[in-house]
Parts: structure tokens; sequence; C-alpha cells
């Protein structure tokens, strides 16, 4: 069993290997701000493990019937991810600014075509889907804070573009998790924003004076290398929204620190997507496009997605072979994370050796994290010397 690392900063691939092996690692590693999962280890075959303790049926001492795990043998005996697939296994995303409604869009979407949904991915994305699903204290979830990017999106602690890269990244695992389900299950999704569309926030930082411009190249470098590896959604759906609009919006919801955002802010991340977003997703997938009353009409919205041709994109070109290393690649985390690695200096989010380390302990200091689920008897796990 390996743990789950979620890295947003430079860290080769062998150092976080030993690490993930429990091996020490060179005193001179320049280590992350990370967020730690307990997750199977990558064997790339059909692998069941227990996740439970030994139980007992009719006298008989059994052990819990682990998750099965895709991988070559099980391609090779004839699993087929295109058998799965019906006329409803299609990527969703829904778009838009703040508080433009998507995810009561993506909701509905979700219930009307019998889709799985994907809330959106924020800063405690992982913690929810792995443990006891609790949101782990700032210093486990990346450094970095919501409500301080909103009060004061200039710090100087480098809080914002720390944030940034660390919601792409949950972004990224998100996805991951999204294609995983759709290409084991054939079941679609539907997602609020995507690692596609992630970049608008960054381009809005930038244009505001909110991160310097290394760390708009460091993100480009990183979105670079990980957009590469995915197919694109089938279907974008973008609500647009008037910045005022938008504006009132957040105001009825309360909250004090989004009520911060200016309008300045909106009008470029508004801006970056209809210059630059879908424009760009036209080219590899269908695009609708909805006003703020449009997207209230779900029934509408679905009968436009049911008329798509689907006639364009990377999918069309895919096959049992291709989306065989597809799947392999999205249910191996470690490695979907290993592409958010690039070894340069940032002084906003590359943390030393020794503040690794101390973050490393206090995680596995936690209830239940030390080891992998089933194998913690801090939590009363039994029967670990047996499985």
């Amino acid at each position: 069993m390996a743990l789950r690392l979620l890295r947003v900063v430079p860290a080769s691939a062998a150092a976080v290997a030993q690490r993930v092996a429990g091996t020490t690692l060179a005193s001179d590693w320049k280590g992350t701000c990370f967020d730690l999962r307990a997750e199977d280890c990558d064997e790339r075959i059909f692998e069941g493990t227990p996740q439970q303790p030994y139980q007992s049926h009719d006298g008989i001492h059994t052990g819990v019937q682990g998750r099965l795990r895709y991988g070559p043998l099980a391609y090779i005996l004839g699993e087929r991810t295109t058998k799965k697939f019906t006329e409803y296994s299609k990527v969703i995303t829904v778009d838009g600014t703040i508080c433009s409604g998507k995810g009561k869009l993506a909701k509905e979407i979700a219930e009307r075509l019998g889709l799985k949904h994907f809330p959106e991915a924020g800063v405690h994305y992982a913690d929810s889907t792995t443990g006891d699903g609790r949101p782990l204290d700032e210093e486990l979830s990346g450094s970095c804070s919501v409500e301080k990017f909103y009060d004061d999106p200039r710090s100087k602690d480098g809080n914002s573009y720390r944030l940034q890269a660390w919601l792409y990244a949950n972004r990224l695992l998100q996805y991951s998790d999204a294609l995983e389900h759709l290409l084991g299950t054939g079941q679609g999704v539907v997602l609020e924003r995507s690692i596609f569309s992630d970049f608008v926030f960054l381009d809005a930082m930038y244009t505001q004076g909110f991160i310097r411009k290394q760390c708009v190249d460091h993100y480009n470098e990183v979105k670079k290398i990980t957009l590469s590896e995915y197919l694109p959604p089938h279907v974008v759906i973008y609500i647009d929204v008037p910045v005022p609009e938008v504006q009132s919006r957040i105001q009825k919801k309360g909250n004090p620190h989004e009520m911060k955002v200016t309008a300045a802010y909106l009008q470029d991340i508004e801006r970056a997507y209809k210059k630059t977003f879908l424009p760009e997703m036209r080219e590899k997938c269908e695009v609708l496009q909805y006003s703020a009353g449009e997207a209230q009409d779900a029934e509408k919205v679905v009968e436009d997605i049911q008329y798509l041709k689907y006639n364009k994109g990377p999918w069309l070109k895919q096959d049992d072979r291709t989306l065989h290393h597809l799947r392999m690649l999205v249910q191996n985390k470690l490695e979907v994370l290993n592409y958010t690695t690039i070894p340069v200096y940032l002084p906003e989010i590359t943390i030393g050796a020794h503040q690794s380390d101390r973050v490393f302990q206090k995680f596995t200091e936690l209830p239940g994290r030390k080891y992998s689920p089933g194998h913690n008897a801090d939590v009363g796990d039994k029967w670990i010397w047996l499985k």
C-alpha cells in the first residue's frame, strides 16, 4: 500500500517514490506543501485488497471482499472499455464565473441524464475523498486559503499563487477521478469547471497584479504537461452572467469574503472565458452557451445536449487500446499528480527538506493516517498481521 501525495511544486519522482516507500530523502531535497492520502499501491493488474478486518460468518473466518483494480491482465483477458459505453457516456463540464449558477445546473443535468455529478473541486477535495472525509488543517492542505485570497489578494506571502496551483492540482485529481469513473463504469460525468478552464483565474490574477510573471510561467508549464495527457470534455456548457448581476448575487449570498471581490477581477475572468477558453474548446468539443435566464431551464439544456452530434474532438479517435492506457493513468493518482512536478525554484510554493519532513510527520500522527486503511491499530483496526 502506498501514501498518496498531492504535490504542486518541485520534487523529483524518485524522491516521491522514496517518500512513499518510507525511506529517507536526501537532506537537500526541495519538497512541497502537500496533502497525503492513503491509496492502493500501483499494482497494474486486477488486485483484491482487504479494506476491513477479517470477519466471521457462520463460524468461518473470512476476509472482506477487496476492491478489484483494473490492469493489463484484465485487458489481456478481454476487458474492454468501449463495451460499457452508451450514448450518455460523456464528460460534461459546466463553467461560469462566481455565483453563475453552475452548481445547480450541473446537478440537474446529472439527475436528468443519469450521470454522476462531481461538485467543484476546492481546497479540500483530496481530504473529502479519503480518510474520514473531514478537511485537514491549512498546513496539510496546500498552506493556502481562499478566504485570505478574497481578503488580501496581493498578500506578500505568495498565498494567491499557492492557492491557484493547489486548486489546479485538486482539479486535476478530480478530473482523473471522473475519467476513472467513466472508463470503469460507462456512466457519464458532470463536473463544475475543470483543468481546461482553470487558467481563467490565473489570467485574471496576473492582470490584476496579484501574482508574478514567474508564477504564470510555472503554471503554463504545468498546464502544458498535464493537459496533453487527458482528453477534453465532450461538452462544455458556459453560463454567461454579466458582472453587475454576479456582484448582486454575491451580495445576496452574504459571504463576507466573496463580497470583497472587485468588479475588475470578475471582468477579467469573463474576458478570459470568452476570448481564450471558449474559442479553444470549440475546436475540441461541443460548446453550449446560455444566458443567466436560459440556464434556469435545465430541461431545455438537457434537450440541447441530446441533440448534439459529437462529430469533432479527440474522443472520436479513441479505441480500446488508447482508452486502456488512459485508464491505467487515471487510476494511478501518484502518477497523475507527478505531472504537476517541475524542478524549478519558486518561493511562493517551494518548501525545504526540514519543513517537508515536519509536515509529513504531522500527517502520519493523525488518527488512521500512518498506514493504509485497515492497517492502523490506533483507530481500532484488527488482524493487521493477517492482511
